[in-house]
């Protein structure tokens, strides 16, 4: 009898961007409301659509989790992400781009779409948050660039 080996599924690396907007040393974070990163903070993004580049995703993102119209998105950082089970098998994997991004000041964001919160954040207060290791990451390298 010929049996098939066990073999994972693959788990093939989606494309996702984020936004950072910045007031005055705080930065903007949603507090994530489904999976992968469910009730953690974090910059405004998700998922391209099909067709999108990568700063239209942003901008898209933004736009729907806070309501507000970012725009000049600037290319900051990349990451590869991976979220494995305790077994090894790979949950996600995503490749992220994160914008740096210009907003009216006088805009208000609203958590909606995927975003359960919203508020403004300085690096310390990030640092006492449940975030993943990109956010933190790119709030720590925007705070020394800004002093």
């Amino acid at each position: 009898m010929n049996e098939e080996p066990d073999i994972a599924p693959l788990v093939y690396p989606q494309m996702a961007s984020s936004a950072v907007l910045e007031r005055e040393g705080r930065f903007l974070l949603i507090r994530r409301r489904n999976p992968p990163a469910a009730d953690l903070f974090a910059f405004p993004g998700g998922r391209a659509e099909l067709g999108e580049t990568p700063a239209e995703t942003a901008l898209r993102e933004f736009r729907e989790e806070t309501g507000i119209s970012a725009f000049d998105p600037e290319l900051f950082a990349t990451y590869d992400l991976k979220t494995e089970a305790k077994d090894g098998e790979v949950e996600s994997h995503f490749f992220l781009s994160v914008f740096l991004v210009k907003a009216d000041a006088s805009s208000e964001a609203i958590a909606a779409d995927d975003a359960a919160d919203q508020g403004w954040y300085t690096l310390d207060e990030i640092r006492a948050l449940p975030v993943p290791q990109s956010v933190l990451d790119c709030a720590e390298r925007l705070a020394a660039r800004m002093r």
